[in-house]
């Protein structure tokens, strides 16, 4: 053999050796690991080059569907931008054709198998996306998928070593402009542009923030305001606003108190008519300036001992609702202005006997507040009245379990445990069912967000999502 030709195999030989290693070391090693890609990466470009850009975030790696062609349809209307909808309220307007009574259940258009988790889409263009986990990867997975039927686009995925601990995939991505941004359960951000999936940017939490990921992995959903990305890491800072093209910091509120993330999410609020960011972290809630991250008020009468889960409510022009499970109840915070400084004060606090959630954020429609009651109370849906701290109704011997459920039109759509859909109206006059089916015939943990896109409502469990047709044409 010519030694010219043994020159010109070094390079095979070279790149076959270092793809064995990656295999052997991508099916042994411990830590975070790197994904081998299940197709060609997005615009045929290697997958760990854009990655290579970020900092203390594993490798990213891209899979597209080379099935699909631009002529597929991804024109259906609607959207669904956000963890509880377009105003932080889950409440949607009646869809054009949503029948005045359901006679059946809505049809289901196309149901799934996904990674175990409660993780909810969000929709734009024909196109669903949502965090999941594939757990013979060990990995976090961006999916993307045709809201026609399902069928996967593309996906990015990265290493997160997690166990079971029910379920892994928990949060709600946020989209806005070209960009959605996910937070995965081990504090991992990712920023990618849509429709495309090209990388823009990530971040670890931890790495930069020294967060502590919280009980049962990071429950906090992205929050996107204008150009910003604002989270509540804990540790380092109890707030931070990120730039939403670069991902580079913008500011960051001081965390004197130590407090860390929980599962609550910020909500933006213009409370005594100041737009602030309010966080309840662990020790207590806070208000935070949506300019440059001062802190405009905090307190420790309100915080919950296992895990804040419920994000709060605005409740006029200076209140907020807080609730919350393992005994917390439910309190009505006020806001008043002393000096040019605001001042919280509790007006009311219930034992969760009376009012409280476990999981759930209540709904606020036309001044009454609805929400399923903790275990104390058996899980009832209830009414309540919020300017008075009493109750109007509960659904006897009805009972949700921790499930989700949202307002759409002037009805409750509901899911319990097992993914049975319920639908009831919203009215402070007495809890009227409407009717009552089961999705998933063996359902378990149905406790993912609901998302209307359009006509259609997008359901799960906690190893499947269900598209759901809610038009009037499906049940004449």
């Amino acid at each position: 053999m010519k030694p010219s030709f043994l020159l010109k195999l070094v390079p095979v030989l070279t790149a076959l050796a270092a793809l064995l290693l990656l295999l052997v070391w991508a099916t042994s090693h411990d830590g975070k690991l790197a994904i081998v890609a299940r197709g060609p990466a997005a615009n045929d470009q290697p997958a760990g080059n854009a990655a290579s850009q970020a900092t203390t975030f594993p490798t990213i790696f891209v899979a597209s569907n080379e099935d699909l062609h631009p002529s597929d349809p991804f024109d259906l209307p609607g959207q669904w931008l956000r963890f509880r909808g377009s105003h932080f309220d889950n409440i949607a307007p009646a869809p054009s054709g949503l029948p005045a009574v359901f006679k059946s259940a809505p049809p289901i258009l196309w149901n799934i198998e996904v990674g175990e988790g409660y993780a909810a889409p969000v929709a734009r263009d024909g196109r669903l996306y949502f965090l999941d986990y594939d757990a013979k990867q060990r990995a976090d997975v961006l999916r993307c998928l045709r809201l026609a039927d399902g069928k996967d686009v593309w996906d990015l995925s990265y290493a997160c070593d997690v166990k079971r601990n029910h379920g892994m995939s928990r949060t709600v991505a946020a989209i806005s402009g070209d960009y959605i941004v996910t937070l995965g359960p081990r504090c991992d951000v990712l920023c990618v542009k849509i429709p495309s999936g090209d990388f823009c940017w990530s971040l670890d939490l931890v790495a930069k923030y020294h967060t502590v990921v919280p009980p049962w992995y990071a429950g906090q959903c992205p929050l996107i305001d204008n150009d910003r990305v604002i989270f509540g890491p804990g540790a380092d800072a109890l707030v931070v606003a990120l730039d939403l093209a670069t991902g580079k910091p913008v500011w960051q509120t001081p965390n004197p108190h130590h407090w860390d993330m929980t599962h609550s999410s910020i909500m933006p609020m213009t409370l005594l008519g100041k737009k602030m960011y309010v966080y309840c972290a662990s020790g207590g809630v806070a208000g935070v300036s949506v300019d440059d991250g001062s802190l405009l008020w905090e307190t420790s009468a309100w915080k919950v001992s296992l895990a804040t889960v419920p994000s709060p409510i605005q409740i006029g022009e200076d209140r907020m609702l807080l609730c919350g499970g393992y005994g917390a109840g439910a309190m009505l915070l006020r806001l008043r202005q002393d000096n040019g400084k605001f001042v919280p004060e509790v007006v009311y606090r219930l034992p969760p006997e009376v009012f409280g959630s476990e999981q759930q954020t209540p709904v606020l429609y036309q001044r009454m507040i609805y929400g399923v009651l903790p275990p104390e109370r058996k899980y009832q849906l209830a009414c309540f009245d919020p300017e008075t701290g009493t109750q109007k109704w509960d659904s006897g011997t009805q009972h949700f379990g921790i499930g989700p459920f949202m307002i759409i039109g002037d009805r409750i759509f509901l899911m319990n445990d097992s993914g049975t859909l319920s639908i009831v109206q919203a009215s402070p006059d007495g809890f009227h069912l409407q009717g009552q089916w089961p999705i998933f015939p063996h359902g378990r943990e149905a406790w993912g967000p609901m998302a209307l896109v359009g006509t259609r409502l997008l359901v799960r469990d906690i190893t499947h999502l269900a598209c759901l047709d809610l038009t009037e044409a499906a049940h004449e």
